[in-house]
């Protein structure tokens, strides 16, 4: 099966999704026997959409008019669904992230095709096409068959590590059939977070809550991100009396994590914030309340008061990092 995936990017720079696509991409051909066409809209350098040949891309569409420059999904899901035509593709991937929640869908509707939306796995194709996918907040998992002809997944951000290898792709430009006028969306204004990691994309994240009292007591929580190299992160009723803005809120309703470390601070750990966690590798948990209902969730926990605990642990990882 040929497959098709969408390729995330920012400022002209690849975004970590899609690697991580990519990889996943490349994973399905090798099951299925076909090669990954990659495609990417709007402004990007080429260099970078040829080195998505290391991570098993053969070959780019490249549609880079001005007017890709602002993301409207249905203009996008005109040209994404001319490259399915176009390539033969039997499986369209994309990341499970903002653009692809909107994209997948609505490509899904247009050809006809099965969808599976925040898959965590290669697909099994012993005896037909088989996707997992966590479930009930990440309680449990579900397998999910395909059978229409062509198939769309979303995979779910940090489920797949990326795998560099050697190689480049090939980069073509690609007649979209796209206008300007099939944008119905006008941008007046753009407003970008300048933070250094993105969240939906860190590996690492310290989140914290109404513990902290105050949003005069966040620096110690800057000081452990920036330690750690971290993103980030925070509950809703933070971001709702903003303290902290709401791009870092993590939940149900916000944004939702899946990084290889959560540290959680001051956090009670309400149902709906653990729906955004739930799937995170590791978690530990910071919080002078034994009963909140966080420890229940927690790989590691510390009973303590976080202004007393945190300030240790800056310590503490200074110190290892010393000895690096």
């Amino acid at each position: 099966m040929s497959v098709l995936v969408y390729i995330d990017h920012a400022g002209g720079k690849l975004k970590k999704a899609a690697l991580e696509a990519t990889t996943y991409a490349s994973k399905v051909a090798q099951k299925t026997g076909g090669e990954v066409t990659a495609i990417a809209l709007g402004s990007i350098d080429e260099g970078a959409l040829a080195a998505l040949g290391a991570y098993g891309a053969t070959k780019v569409l490249k549609a880079g008019e001005s007017h890709f420059d602002n993301f409207d999904a249905g203009a996008y899901t005109k040209a994404i669904a001319k490259a399915v035509e176009q390539t033969a593709a039997q499986v369209v991937i994309f990341t499970h992230n903002s653009s692809g929640k909107s994209l997948a869908p609505r490509v899904s509707a247009r050809l006809k095709a099965g969808m599976v939306a925040g898959a965590i796995d290669v697909p099994n194709t012993d005896g037909g096409f088989s996707v997992r996918k966590s479930v009930f907040s990440g309680k449990a998992f579900a397998d999910y068959q395909i059978h229409t002809d062509v198939k769309v997944i979303s995979l779910n951000p940090n489920s797949i590590p990326v795998e560099k290898g050697d190689g480049s792709a090939a980069v073509a430009s690609f007649d979209s059939g796209v206008s300007a006028a099939d944008f119905r969306i006008k941008v007046l204004e753009r407003s970008t977070s300048t933070d250094s990691i993105p969240l939906p994309e860190a590996e690492l994240v310290v989140s914290a809550g109404r513990g902290l009292k105050g949003p005069e007591n966040w620096g110690m929580i800057d000081e452990l991100a920036a330690e750690l190299n971290a993103a980030t992160a925070c509950s809703r009723p933070v971001s709702d009396v903003g303290w902290r803005p709401h791009h870092e809120h993590v939940g149900q309703t916000g944004i939702t994590v899946r990084p290889n470390l959560y540290i959680a601070i001051g956090i009670s750990g309400a149902i709906q914030h653990l729906a955004g966690v739930n799937n995170s590798k590791v978690i530990v948990v910071i919080n002078k309340d034994s009963e909140a209902p966080f420890f229940k969730a927690a790989d590691y926990g510390i009973v303590g008061d976080a202004f007393d605990v945190v300030p240790k642990l800056i310590d503490a990882v200074k110190a290892f990092k010393a000895q690096a």
